[in-house]
């Protein structure tokens, strides 16, 4: 038995028993990956997936039992890495922060700026991504911690903490009609076309219950991840704009004007995810604490060990 018949199996499962990506993620060839599937069976003497021929079409009973295991074996060998750089009082290494591009472009810089500034011999690797991407980051330890609006409470192998609240703003060039309303209502956004966030990003499902709830139909006509990008539209005259509330600096942003909708949408929590079992170093809790000061070490680590214990 060995690390890279382990790293098959799991990589295995979460890809959709897709072999040929599973060989891509683990810089092998799909023979290989057979091969060291096959041979982990034949040790064990237990078939964990189920085939359609060649293909792997899912897990058996067996399987499935086997794959926690594994999870948790892998989890513990990346663990012990990290303890031991840890332990050896090495001040060395590299964060990897896996973020939407809201969080990291408005939300992140003041921690990342402190953190440079306590750890300077830490390397920061700032991801960017859509939020189901982000937890899959976490998941596999491409990145030590995830932090989004949407998405990082679903899974249950992350444990999540809220950090802050916030809302949308309602962004129009100045004059716009919409700015002589007051209180603005939905129906009223209504009349305009929209540019917002893409499904699954930062918010949008709030604005969208919003207009369901309230049996009003909007005309959104652009969507983008990117807070920057839709303000630059709005600016072009192509529609109203729905950003979240700390991407929007009345100083910067010249020729546009904001109005508060938190009477609108519901408010939204952004979220810190980090993987059930990890071991995190010292500066890991160190840029948490700094991003949310109410997640301190001992906080964190009393929801990891809870989380490990209902796994257990």
């Amino acid at each position: 038995m060995n690390f890279q018949q382990l790293r098959s199996i799991r990589e295995a499962a979460r890809r959709g028993y897709n072999l040929t990506e599973v060989a891509n993620a683990l810089f092998t060839s799909q023979p290989g990956v057979s091969r060291q599937i096959r041979e982990l069976e034949d040790e064990l003497g237990v078939v964990i997936f189920e085939r359609n021929g060649k293909r792997l079409t899912g897990l058996t009973d067996p399987g499935k039992g086997i794959l926690k295991i594994v999870d948790r074996l892998l989890v513990e060998a990346e663990n012990l890495q990290q303890a031991s750089l840890e332990y050896s009082g090495k001040k060395t290494g590299t964060l990897s922060i896996a973020a939407t591009h809201t969080q990291a472009r408005y939300a992140l810089p003041k921690a990342v700026q402190s953190f440079r500034s306590a750890f300077p011999d830490v390397r920061i690797a700032l991801q960017q991504s859509a939020p189901d991407h982000i937890a899959e980051w976490v998941l596999s330890g491409k990145a030590d911690i995830g932090i989004a609006t949407e998405g990082l409470s679903q899974f249950p192998d992350l444990v999540s903490f809220p950090c802050y609240r916030w809302s949308h703003l309602i962004v129009v060039p100045d004059g716009h009609p919409l700015l002589e309303h007051s209180p603005i209502r939905l129906q009223d956004l209504a009349l305009y076309p929209l540019i917002t966030y893409d499904v699954g990003f930062t918010g949008r499902g709030h604005i969208d219950a919003a207009f369901i709830d309230a049996g009003v139909t909007p005309d959104i006509v652009l969507t983008a991840m990117d807070s920057d990008v839709i303000k630059q539209y709005v600016s072009l005259g192509l529609g109203v704009g729905l950003v979240a509330s700390m991407a929007f600096d009345h100083g910067r942003d010249k020729g546009l004007r904001a109005v508060e909708a938190s009477h609108l949408f519901a408010p939204n929590v952004t979220r810190l995810a980090v993987r059930r079992g990890a071991y995190l170093r010292s500066y890991a809790y160190h840029f948490i604490e700094q991003f949310a000061p109410e997640l301190t070490r001992d906080v964190v680590d009393k929801a990891l060990l809870l989380a490990s214990d209902q796994a257990a």
